[in-house]
């Protein structure tokens, strides 16, 4: 999940980036190339709409951030309360005598699932 989070990221920036090489572009070819535009829409205008683009593309962007700054942290919380279960369980086994092999297939299988999907929880 966090490197889908950190590829929009980049994704957002590169959009960035993008824009701003279309904006100097534009602005290059209507000067060198069209330097009176008569009758046409008036490439200021377009210009002005671009930059209005940006700007949203930036207040997106600046929306997106904080939730994926939290993204991060309540994926850091899930880890560290499993992990934390984890530990307490295992405690609890060896209190009680159980062994690992002592578990049902359901169990096992379970258990396999959660160590494929998050294997940060599974540090011994």
């Amino acid at each position: 999940m966090e490197a889908e989070v950190d590829k929009l990221e980049l994704m957002f920036q590169k959009a960035d980036s993008d824009l701003d090489y279309i904006q100097y572009r534009l602005e290059y070819e209507i000067k060198t190339n069209h330097p009176d535009s008569a009758g046409e829409k008036n490439p200021v205008t377009l210009l002005k709409e671009l930059s209005a683009i940006k700007s949203r593309h930036q207040a997106l962007y600046a929306r997106f951030k904080p939730v994926s700054v939290e993204q991060k942290e309540t994926k850091s919380r899930i880890c560290a309360t499993l992990n934390k279960t984890m530990t307490m369980t295992q405690e609890l086994q060896k209190q009680t005598v159980l062994e690992l092999s002592l578990r049902t297939d359901d169990e096992k299988a379970v258990a396999e699932q959660l160590t494929s999907h998050v294997p940060d929880l599974m540090k011994k």
